[in-house]
């Protein structure tokens, strides 16, 4: 079975996007094992650097990050696919990596360190989106490849 490891800055506030969380990671769990991290957001405060929060958040991302982990963050920059051409990437990786590890930031992103040591950066969408609101889009996408790879009817 394949091995996918979630990391996201923060919990989900949101009560009808923790039950979407829910919904799609139980529904993964058909296809992969599932690992999902909370790290603990830094405080937002007025005159804070932007650069230092995102390093300090960065680190605690790191630290959930095993050497095998072959790591993709999220970020609107990022490489975007349609759905069948994300499910042809897992399915690939799928074959030559032991597990996936998605980062999502918080309400300020990810770090350039973050996203430079990454393996590949992700895009959801050109939009602007919540953290929250990417978490759950991500589970979403990640289910409808795994019925793509397995021609099963969710995403026709």
């Amino acid at each position: 079975m394949f091995n996918l490891k979630i990391i996201v800055v923060d919990k989900t506030r949101s009560p009808f996007l923790k039950q979407g969380e829910s919904f799609y990671l139980e529904r993964l769990r058909r296809y992969a094992r599932i690992e999902w991290v909370e790290v603990k957001p830094v405080k937002i405060k007025k005159g804070s650097s932007t650069d230092k929060i995102l390093a300090l958040e960065g680190a605690s991302l790191s630290k959930k990050l095993l050497p095998r982990d072959y790591i993709i963050a999220l970020n609107r920059a990022g490489k975007s696919y349609g759905s069948k051409g994300f499910a042809e990437r897992i399915q690939k990786l799928a074959v030559t990596r032991e597990r996936l590890a998605f980062l999502v930031g918080g309400p300020l992103g990810l770090s350039a360190e973050i996203l430079d040591g990454a393996n590949e950066v992700l895009s959801l969408s050109r939009f602007t989106l919540t953290h929250e609101m990417s978490r759950l889009l991500l589970l979403e996408q990640l289910y409808r490849a795994f019925t793509i790879i397995h021609n099963e009817k969710y995403h026709k």
